[in-house]
Order: C-alpha cells, then structure tokens, then sequence
C-alpha cells in the first residue's frame, strides 16, 4: 500500500485549502482512511476519518462543521477540505490507512498501518 499526500501550503487565517491523497496497492473497499497531523512539538493527532465502503466518516472535536473528508472511489482519491482554518490548525498533515476492523480506534494512530509522507500547511494570522 503506497499513500501520497498533497495540497499543503501557506494560508491565511480564514483561508480554505484541500489536501489530497491517492492510495494505490490494493483494493481500498475494507479500509479505513485516516487524516491526521501533527504539529511541532505535539503528539500526532486525528484530523478526521472515512470508512471506504460505508462512507461514514468521524472528525475531532476542533476540526468539526469546518473540515470534511471525502473519497472518490475511482480515483482512489480520499480528500480532506479545510475551511476557517486558524493558527491551531499549522501542522504537517498525514494520510493513512488500516483494514477496517470492529473495535479498532479511529484516532489511534497506532491502529493504523500505512502512511503517507506528510504536507505542511501553515496558517497565518
């Protein structure tokens, strides 16, 4: 499994971006995908999830009714779109995957088996 994330850059507060990753190696249908980040200094937390098949998705507390996780299946693209983003929100973000499993955690990074190199995003204010 090979994930490969894109779309950081410099923002300004308020601002929107859209990261993308493509995952490539398998067949993605019992998978979860994961967005997490971490910024200097911080543990690595998570951003937001997708199961692949069912679609349902989870995001922390902070990012909630401000970013959304999305797929597109033939493209075996997930995305994450980042709106009114903030200074909190600086941090190399990092797309991951792991078989979706009954009772496995959706914020642990450790649940997860593959991962991407990250993309910084950096908010100005």
């Amino acid at each position: 499994v090979q994930l490969q994330a894109s779309g950081g850059g410099l923002v300004q507060a308020g601002g929107s971006l859209r990261l993308s990753c493509v995952a490539s190696g398998r067949t993605f249908s019992t998978y979860v995908m994961g967005w997490f980040r971490q910024a200097p200094g911080k543990e690595r937390e998570f951003v937001a999830g997708i199961a692949w098949g069912a679609g349902n998705a989870y995001y922390r507390d902070s990012v909630q009714g401000r970013f959304t996780i999305s797929k597109d299946n033939a493209k075996n693209m997930v995305y994450l779109q980042m709106d009114s983003l903030n200074s909190e929100d600086t941090a190399v973000y990092y797309c991951a995957a792991r078989k979706f499993s009954w009772g496995s955690s959706w914020s642990d990074p450790a649940s997860y088996d593959y991962w991407g190199q990250g993309t910084l995003v950096t908010v100005s204010s």
